[in-house]
């Protein structure tokens, strides 16, 4: 089972807990973690989804520790660390993610750990540039989330069955909180632990077990445990928490399935991609701006002009790229973005990425949308002569 937290006041209460409260607190997660580290009852190897944000941050902190407390000759369950980047996150989440992915792969080394550091990204032909402005897919929003599936779950998705493949089962520990919304406490309400185990089993991924170690703290109290025990590959927390002091957010969680889906891109979800158009305003980017860092205004201004261009009938084709014609209650659904408004949106881009001063999509995204459009082109004209 689970440990639960000793009472620690609220720390939006302005009240601190004791010391000896938060570091008992401390102690029990960490014994949580050992024990089902040195479980008898099979020794798969852990996948800990880190976003670098404060509740897969203390994850990872628990497991860093729990290690370091066993005897070398005990550490045979080996350990990854797995990052997803999107190829568009926030610019400064995703500087913080890689610096803290550098400090835990050294930190490693030092200590002699057997913990694998590694990032996941979406495939060449997947990325958002190429599915935006290559094959004209309309920005992302509540009812269209294309993004999520091809730019979180399936990347992340083949590092775990590749693991499942090679060792026959893993175990992935997740930072995910019943305190995090009324959906995430009746989501993991609906998913009950195997009998006397910590575990269950994914719902998506054969093979594959869940294993939350945080489940039961509140918000308060991770930061309670962030804030008074640094990292145990070395440094501390300071930078973590400027990200959210300046950003007034909270991270865009790791995504392996459709049911986790609500935690990326809504409004309660604020560290993600910085062209996220699900949400009605990118609160955290705008919070980097409104703390000193100008230089990010071009990228919400671009993301902006890219939400409000959605539905413009003008820019998008009346056909699927199926070359399907879809009706819903009488009304033509319109297919994706025309050749013509993915050049004029590769453009916008390329001037935004002149004001912002660093590149926002590589040559490689460049050099495949220009052949999807030359096929896209082909096609048309294909079409066009049969008709004649």
């Amino acid at each position: 089972m689970n440990f639960r937290f000793t009472g620690c006041l609220p720390l939006t209460r302005q009240v601190s807990c004791g010391k000896d409260t938060v570091q008992d607190n401390y102690a029990l997660l960490i014994e949580d973690v050992r024990e089902e580290y040195l479980s008898t009852q099979q020794n798969h190897p852990w996948i800990v989804g880190f976003s670098g944000g404060k509740d897969s941050t203390l994850v990872a902190q628990a497991v860093f520790a729990a290690m370091m407390d066993i005897s070398p000759s005990r550490l045979a369950r080996e350990v990854h660390v797995v990052a997803n980047d999107t190829l568009v996150e926030s610019p400064l989440v995703v500087a913080h993610l890689l610096q803290s992915l550098r400090e835990m792969r050294e930190g490693a080394r030092i200590h002699g750990l057997p913990v694998t550091v590694a990032t996941t990204a979406p495939d060449g032909a997947q990325t958002f540039w190429v599915l935006l402005i290559g094959k004209g897919y309309p920005s992302p929003n509540q009812q269209m989330r294309w993004c999520t599936d091809r730019l979180k779950i399936q990347p992340t998705s083949r590092y775990i069955r590749d693991q499942v493949a090679e060792n026959g089962a893993a175990i992935i520990l997740l930072g995910v909180r019943r305190d995090e919304s009324e959906v995430r406490r009746r989501r993991i309400d609906g998913y009950g632990n195997q009998r006397d185990s910590r575990l269950h089993a994914h719902n998506d991924l054969a093979g594959a077990y869940i294993y939350r170690p945080i489940v039961d703290l509140t918000t308060d109290e991770v930061w309670e445990l962030l804030a008074s025990h640094p990292p145990a590959w070395g440094g501390d927390n300071s930078r973590l928490i400027k990200l959210y002091r300046d950003a007034a957010g909270g991270e865009c969680p790791i995504v392996l399935s459709q049911d986790d889906a609500p935690g990326c891109g809504t409004n309660s979800s604020r560290f993600g991609c910085w062209t996220c158009t699900v949400v009605d305003k990118d609160k955290s980017l705008q919070g980097f701006v409104d703390s000193g860092n100008a230089q990010y205004a071009p990228l919400i201004e671009f993301r902006d002009w890219l939400k409000t261009i959605r539905n413009d009938l003008s820019l998008r084709q009346g056909r699927r790229r199926s070359g399907k014609i879809t009706v819903a209650n009488g009304r033509l659904v319109p297919g994706p973005f025309t050749i013509a408004a993915r050049q004029m949106i590769l453009a916008r881009l390329r001037e935004t990425e002149a004001a912002y001063g660093s590149r926002l999509i590589s040559d490689a995204e460049i050099e495949t949308i220009q052949r999807i459009w030359a096929e896209d082109l082909i096609q048309q004209n294909q079409k066009e002569y049969s008709l004649e």
